[in-house]
């Protein structure tokens, strides 16, 4: 029987759902679709860069799972920053980040009717994203276990996909398979003639913000351990694992398609994924990969939907205000159903802007902006990790992050150089400037309005 928390949230999620909910979080279309395009920007560096961003977020990963370790009871990692950072930056990092969670909710919603609209051409994009929201929606609202399970189906497909490209690869690179161009599977094709930087030490900076979105996400390992079954056991391992295996799946998906062919003809636009299994004699490879898109799609939309419900959640428990306070209800079945039927409601202004170009393109910029934004908050989180670090909260005997005084320090300037980088770009400087604004604005209001029943709780 599952154990039942005070707020009446339930612990049903197992160590497998926890890793499939953070692969399905940070495995999402852009290693199927838009791996091209970073292959196309700094060629097999760009395994350096993947190693690089993969060891920096498995120590957010580490201080994550320090802070929820020694406090299971949190729904939501960001709760800490309110914490040891105290009530403003606090609600400014909790409003951000599931503002920013349920923007890219609607971004992946809208991409679902793109990829659906390729076999259902007759359909309507709102028609496809309002099915499909409310599918997703339903299983959020049933118990969690059945969210688990149903996310490690979700994301059992995708590790599937990649672990077939992996094997393939392999083969066609062991029978030194010959393309069609005359070009052979081997791997000369990354180590011959290899340049740190092919395109220029630019382009090699600018791969840095694409690696570290696409890892965006594994942090949802920390917005499950409030329904985890025996946290402290399943979360150290969960983030331990987790890591090694995104990596695996990154690094050994783009090691063998560059070994297939040369990286040079790799398309920046199609899916590179596409691109070998027709080399391997796959007719149906643009069929498959259309299908794991939209699966991956659906993974991550339903990581969201949970992930938003749980973050709202713990927002209004937190908040002062009485309007909030509908959304702290728990169904009988442990689910915070206002939050999670409030932030997939939000979601629904998907549909609309895709019936109208205008919204479209603005809808665009500001999810570019929670992007970066997203950013700020990972500073933030690393920061309230240092605090807690030396704060009566710390728990000895927890999970912690090795060497922390450096390892700490370390990623959050890591994490300042990927902000500032963005700004190197003409495409990302405008959202990385919003990011900055959005910041300004919010610090601006808060002042404004000047809520001292905070600091007094706080400080109680």
């Amino acid at each position: 029987m599952a154990e039942i928390n005070k707020d009446g949230t339930r612990r049903e999620l197992t160590n497998l759902n926890v890793q499939m909910i953070a692969l399905g979080g940070s495995i999402g279309t852009g290693l199927f679709l838009g791996s091209g395009s970073t292959i196309h920007r700094t060629g097999p560096s760009i395994l350096f860069v993947y190693l690089i961003v993969g060891i920096f977020f498995f120590c957010m990963l580490r201080a994550i799972g320090e802070m929820m370790y020694s406090d299971p009871e949190q729904h939501t990692f960001v709760s800490f920053i309110y914490h040891h950072l105290g009530p403003s930056l606090g609600k400014f990092a909790e409003w951000s980040y599931w503002l920013e969670l349920t923007l890219a909710a609607m971004a992946e919603l809208i991409a679902i009717a793109t990829y659906v609209k390729l076999w259902l051409p007759s359909v309507p994009s709102w028609l496809i994203q309002v099915v499909v929201l409310a599918a997703l929606t339903l299983i959020n609202l049933n118990v969690v276990k059945f969210f688990g399970n149903s996310e490690t189906i979700l994301s059992g497909i995708k590790v599937v996909a990649i672990i077939f490209l992996i094997i393939v690869g392999i083969y066609m690179i062991a029978t030194h398979h010959e393309n069609p161009s005359g070009t052979h599977a081997s791997l000369r094709n990354i180590f011959d003639g290899f340049s740190m930087f092919p395109n220029g030490f630019h382009e090699f900076i600018n791969a840095f913000p694409m690696v570290f979105f696409a890892f965006q996400g594994m942090e949802f390992v920390g917005i499950t351990t409030a329904e985890t079954k025996n946290p402290r056991e399943v979360l150290p391992k969960a983030i331990n694992q987790v890591i090694v295996r995104i990596l695996l799946f990154y690094i050994g998906a783009l090691f063998v398609i560059m070994a297939i062919t040369p990286w040079k003809t790799i398309s920046e636009q199609g899916s590179p994924f596409v691109q070998i299994f027709s080399l391997a004699g796959i007719p149906a490879a643009a069929s498959i990969i259309n299908f794991v898109v939209i699966v991956a799609a659906c993974s991550t939309l339903n990581s969201a939907i949970f992930s938003t419900g749980r973050h709202l959640y713990q927002l209004a428990r937190e908040s002062h205000s009485q309007k909030m306070k509908f959304l702290t209800k728990v169904s009988d079945r442990g689910i915070p159903v206002n939050s999670v039927l409030f932030s997939a409601s939000v979601m629904l202004f998907a549909p609309i802007l895709s019936c109208f170009k205008a919204l479209s393109d603005a809808f665009s910029f500001v999810a570019s902006v929670s992007c970066d934004i997203y950013i700020l908050v990972c500073i933030m989180t690393m920061i309230a990790h240092y605090r807690y670090r030396r704060s009566d909260a710390f728990l000895e005997e927890g999970f912690k992050l090795p060497a922390y005084k450096c390892t700490n320090p370390v990623t959050i300037m890591f994490f300042i150089f990927i902000f500032l980088s963005l700004f190197l770009n003409r495409s990302s400087f405008g959202p990385a400037l919003g990011a900055v604004l959005w910041f300004v604005c919010f610090r601006l209001i808060q002042k404004i309005r000047n809520q001292p029943e905070d600091e007094i709780e706080i400080s109680e």
